[in-house]
């Protein structure tokens, strides 16, 4: 089976399942116990090339994210946007990890107000911005478990495994690094967020759905023992098994765990307006599945949508995607 053939099957099978938009769609259940969520916007684009980005957290804002939310029974709480620089503010620096110090700084205000929000009690839901954002919301919720000798895990859901360095990118842009800060690779600036590093140890930190990888980066991913699922095993083992294992993963031994949702997981013909857009994502009905396991494990401690770009998408498509996607974490359930 080719893989345009695979996709075929996958997404004429999401079709006959996608809810239509009548007065007769199932409604979702309220949330079983309402979680008190801080929603961070992180408006940073410039970890990347293209611009837009730093429109995303208004476009999801504007797609309704917290009327939602709260009618799931959660109490919102809007914390607005992190302050950041923009390219015509800055001088890109090298070109082999461009705007670096600017980023770094974006992502460690942006940890102290994931761990301020995680030690009142409330769950960080961060917007983005480009990948980038992650090495400070991940900074934040490893800290924090830190604190309490207890560990953190993490679910990193996008086409792109983002472990390149500043060595190994072809193009020094530094949302295609977050993920190898994290684990203590580089660049040592967003490595060394919050004083440690790395923030999660490889046992406990599971990629998701990629398929598109840098020939380079390939030697990072064995270097650093993470354990990742490309869309291959998804075609081939389905969607349920591969988030059950992943969810198990990052749960092992830990406190909970932080999931990072990259837009261009899932195919541009359901979410044209993201930063770097990959043929042959997941579908609407699996992105919508992968959601509702992890709602249904309850062990989500924090969430981020990123790399939502309203200026290439279609009538703010992609955002109103991430709000449903978020909700579907968040508890919503069709019946």
């Amino acid at each position: 089976m080719t893989a345009d053939t695979a996709l075929l099957e996958r997404k004429t099978e999401a079709i006959e399942k996608k809810p239509e938009a009548s007065s007769k769609t199932a409604v979702s259940a309220r949330a079983p116990s309402g979680k008190k969520i801080v929603v961070i916007g992180v408006p940073l684009d410039l970890g990347q090339s293209r611009r837009g980005v730093d429109m995303g957290p208004s476009a999801v804002r504007v797609a309704g994210l917290e009327a939602r939310l709260e009618a799931l029974g959660h109490i919102v709480e809007d914390a607005g946007n992190i302050a950041v620089a923009i390219p015509e503010q800055k001088k890109e620096g090298s070109a082999r990890a461009k705007y670096l110090k600017e980023i770094t700084a974006t992502c460690t205000k942006h940890a102290e107000l994931v761990l301020k929000t995680l030690e009142a009690g409330k769950t960080p839901l961060v917007l983005g911005g480009d990948h980038s954002v992650a090495a400070g919301t991940m900074a934040g919720v490893a800290e924090f478990h830190r604190r309490q000798n207890q560990k953190a895990g993490l679910i990193w859901i996008d086409a792109h495994a983002d472990l390149n360095t500043p060595e190994t990118s072809p193009s020094g842009n530094v949302h295609g690094m977050p993920l190898a800060a994290i684990m203590g690779l580089a660049p040592t600036e967003l490595a060394n967020i919050m004083g440690f590093s790395p923030k999660v140890q490889p046992e406990n930190c599971v990629v998701v759905g990629v398929r598109d990888i840098d020939e380079a980066e390939k030697e990072n991913i064995r270097k650093t023992g993470v354990e990742v699922y490309t869309m291959r095993d998804i075609d081939e083992r389905g969607m349920r098994t591969i988030i059950e294992e992943a969810l198990r993963s990052a749960g092992r031994g830990t406190a909970g765990y932080h999931v990072s949702l990259d837009m261009d997981w899932i195919d541009p013909e359901d979410a044209p307006g993201v930063g770097t857009p990959v043929r042959g994502g997941a579908t609407y009905r699996e992105a919508h599945l992968a959601m509702e396991i992890i709602a249904d494990h309850g062990r989500m401690s924090s969430f981020e949508i990123v790399e939502v770009n309203p200026v290439i998408d279609e009538h703010n498509q992609t955002a109103n995607l991430a709000v449903e996607l978020a909700i579907s974490a968040f508890g919503k359930k069709i019946l």
